[in-house]
């Protein structure tokens, strides 16, 4: 990330006259499209000189940004008709030159207009289909959503079996729950007609959800238009370099610094409004006293802004304009849910710790061996404050606390981890080993460094037995640190057969001058402009890092690694740094072996791996629109996944013990919604299959010291 101090350097870099002419108010909708393409050919620019590997912008780039701009306005090809591809495709290829500001920008804005239509018909369409029954005893086959799906010629029909296919699904369930169901249930008495006349209301209700959610101006906005489509630019260079709007630019901020400044209250949703799902003991909205859980937040209004109604807003959309800075001033307009009254609350935002997705840790008594377990969900530190704890000084706590505990050996979960900061990463690195290198980077220009870990002499702060658990969901920073910790030969690596795989290094550009809340005028761009290799020399870019002991993982079959996107980098590898490897007190080669034999003959895992690899023939399979043969596949399914659950995993949980210096943090605590989360991650972990094998393999490890 940048320093505020290195961020002038970049805004004369960027600017240099050209988002200078952004400065002036758009008067009609032709001058606001003559600004979107003069922040797009600024940021055009910026790829084409700055990007770690950019790819040259000219017809084939163009007819790649077309095919997948269509595509994210339309993922599941039921608005979109073929003639409307044919009618936009003389932009086809003129996309790059809108980039470069050739000729004036079209294409999106035509798209969207069509969109607009097509989404104003299929609103007539589904409700039409809708309003009659469906036959479930033809015999007639849907194709759900994947590769082979093409733009249909016939939107009456493509909407016709999709909507079968929803309610089967919906009316096959509500069979179920019949028979299920009580005596005195009142489902029990409901015919077949009245459970699918019911299951086709659903799914009005679905639909009607979700084109208001999606397409309503508080959705996709003009901004939010433009912002998809200048992604889809940036994702056509690699798949993390990212545009932010303003408004996201501070979202992504708050992601990184693990806080934000807002109301103190989480938000839900329930019958298509916005509510306060739960307040925070002391934050704005519990000192308001004017604010209840269940309440609907009908309008927001920030300092002398005007007022934005939140019809139409999903939680995540709502949540990006409560926030904001910290001590400016947010007016809710509430509709109370005990007396259904409607009130206004203007409370000053304040600082919201995201507690709950910092390091946490237990001890996991084992036979009479005590182990560590720290989970880190993700690589998070302050970007703005550099005071605020980072998850390197949290990880060092979580350390001394369980040494103080006087533990055999330790567990850090990485799993779903998808990242963060580099810095801190190097730090952790050297928790665990003497000084040395951590990680090496290289940029566009070919030149090469290595980063050292946080270490600055041979202590560390743990010297035991560790065990590093990922997934494929490990992302970024959780890979250096696997890959560190598997080069030094420091740990043992279990879980999926690899991790992510992204070995790119994005920094944060600005674009514009600050505005009154410190966000740049025009969002920021989030650019590649560097690989990291391991030690070894080998690069963590599209491969990942392979465990060293292979737990099938539930979500194996589901290709959404770096190396799924067509759009990633390549692998490739550099010369090996100089370090020298742990020597281990045990035998890896010897606990290798024991675990995989246990896994392998472990009946949990037996069933996820057949899972894995039914779902992954089958995925994108045609699915049968008869009922009998639905409910016959639908079956076989549920009892093939219900294998993966039904294992002792629950009948015989781990004993976990919370550390008495966080006894509070865990049974006492003043946030109700803090608390429930607390006791709820210690059942997780005592009933999680993956983290009772990674303890066997763990007792081993101590065992053979």
């Amino acid at each position: 990330m940048m320093s505020k101090k290195t961020r002038p350097l970049f805004f004369a870099l960027l600017i240099g006259g050209i988002l200078s002419v952004l400065s002036c108010r758009g008067s009609n909708d032709d001058d606001t499209l003559n600004k979107q393409q003069q922040l797009l050919v600024s940021i055009g620019m910026i790829l084409e000189q700055r990007h770690y590997s950019p790819k040259p912008i000219d017809d084939s780039f163009s007819v790649a940004v077309f095919n997948s701009y269509l595509s994210q306005l339309d993922d599941e090809k039921d608005l979109f008709l073929q003639s409307d591809i044919d009618s936009l495709s003389q932009y086809k290829y003129k996309i790059d030159d809108e980039i470069h500001g050739i000729v004036p920008m079209r294409f999106y804005p035509a798209a969207i207009a069509i969109l607009k239509r097509r989404v104003e018909a299929a609103k007539a369409i589904y409700t039409a289909i809708l309003a009659k029954p469906f036959d479930f005893t033809k015999d007639e086959m849907y194709q759900p959503i994947g590769d082979s799906l093409s733009w249909s010629n016939d939107a009456q029909e493509t909407w016709r079996l999709r909507l079968k296919y929803r309610t089967l699904m919906a009316y096959s369930d509500l069979l179920s729950q019949r028979q299920a169901a009580k005596a005195t249930d009142s489902i029990k008495k409901k015919t077949d007609v009245q459970l699918e006349k019911e299951a086709r209301a659903g799914v009005q209700k679905y639909y009607d959800r979700y084109f208001k959610s999606k397409f309503s101006p508080g959705k996709f906005s003009v901004t939010d238009q433009f912002s998809l489509f200048v992604n889809t630019i940036t994702h056509e260079m690699d798949p993390h370099t990212d545009y932010f709007a303003p408004v996201d630019e501070r979202s992504f901020l708050e992601e990184m610094s693990n806080k934000f400044y807002g109301i103190g209250a989480s938000l839900g949703e329930k019958d298509g409004q916005v509510i306060i799902a739960n307040i925070m003991t002391g934050g704005a909205a519990w000192k308001s006293k004017k604010i209840a859980n269940g309440d609907v937040i009908l309008k927001v209004q920030n300092n002398s802004d005007s007022v934005i109604d939140l019809t139409g807003y999903t939680t995540q959309d709502a949540v990006k304009v409560i926030r904001g800075a910290k001590g400016s001033t947010v007016t809710l307009t509430i509709k109370r849910t005990v007396d259904g009254s409607v009130i206004t609350v203007k409370m000053l935002r304040e600082e919201v710790k995201l507690d709950l997705t910092t390091a946490k840790s237990v001890v996991i008594n084992e036979g009479n061996k005590k182990i560590g377990y720290i989970s880190l969900p993700e690589f998070y530190f302050d970007v703005e404050d550099a005071k605020n704890p980072s998850c390197a000084d949290d990880i060092a706590n979580e350390l001394k606390k369980l040494k103080n505990e006087n533990i055999n050996g330790l567990i850090i979960d990485l799993r779903t981890n998808p990242g963060g900061s580099l810095q801190d990463v190097n730090k952790i690195i050297g928790y665990f080993v003497p000084q040395g290198p951590a990680v090496q980077v290289r940029n566009r220009n070919g030149s090469q460094w290595q980063l050292t870990d946080g270490n600055s002499s041979n202590q560390v702060l743990y010297d035991g037995p560790l065990v590093v658990m990922i997934n494929e969901f490990s992302a970024s920073a959780s890979e250096i640190f696997t890959a560190a910790m598997q080069d030094y030969n420091r740990a043992i690596i279990v879980g999926s057969s690899s991790t992510y795989g992204k070995g790119t290094v994005q920094n944060q550009l600005p674009l514009g001058s600050a505005d009154k809340n410190g966000m740049p005028q025009y969002g920021s761009l989030k650019m590649t402009i560097e690989k990291f290799y391991r030690i070894n020399g080998g690069s963590n870019q599209l491969r990942g890092v392979s465990s060293d002991i292979v737990m099938p993982d539930m979500f194996e079959w589901i290709k959404d690694r770096e190396k799924d996107d067509p759009n990633a980098l390549p692998w490739d590898k550099i010369n090996p740094a100089q370090y020298t490897p742990w020597v281990p007190a045990y035998n890896k080669d010897s606990i290798i072996s024991r675990a995989t034999a246990r896994i392998n003959a472990d009946p949990i895992f037996k069933a996820i791996a057949q899972t894995n690899t039914w779902m992954g023939a089958n995925e994108n399979n045609p699915v049968s629109l008869n009922l009998s043969k639905y409910k016959e596949r639908e079956t076989f399914i549920k009892n093939m996944m219900s294998k993966d659950t039904a294992q002792d995993s629950k009948k015989n949980p781990l004993s976990v013990n919370v550390m008495s210096v966080d006894h509070d943090k865990f049974y006492n605590n003043p946030d109700k919604m803090s608390q429930d989360f607390y006791k709820g991650w210690l059942k997780e972990i005592s009933q999680d299959a993956y983290i009772k094998q990674t303890v066997k393999i763990m007792d081993d490890m101590i065992g053979k010291q």
